[in-house]
């Protein structure tokens, strides 16, 4: 069974399109034209620690992966972050 689940949180992250959708769903008033993988999201106007940790939730329900303000600090794009993550399953 865990390995069922480690696979479909790994075709999850497979789409990357996907992750950037569920990660901009974590901002209210960015439009989500604004996101794409190459998006610097801590250069976003609405981008807040507050938002930090919400981007952290969302990977901890979608993926079960634990992330830390280290690991966003970490990478300046969606898509190094969604690396990171990958790289953590």
């Amino acid at each position: 069974l865990h390995r069922l689940i480690r696979r479909q949180r790994q075709m999850c992250i497979r789409d990357s399109n996907g992750f950037v959708e569920k990660f901009a769903n974590e901002f209210d008033e960015t439009p989500l034209e604004v996101f794409s993988p190459e998006t610097k999201f801590r250069e976003l106007k609405e981008w807040s620690s507050l938002t930090g940790l919400s981007v952290i939730s969302m990977v901890d329900e979608e993926f079960d992966i634990q992330l830390t303000g280290a690991d966003i600090k970490s990478v300046n794009s969606i898509e190094e972050l969604y690396n990171l993550i990958a790289s953590k399953l």
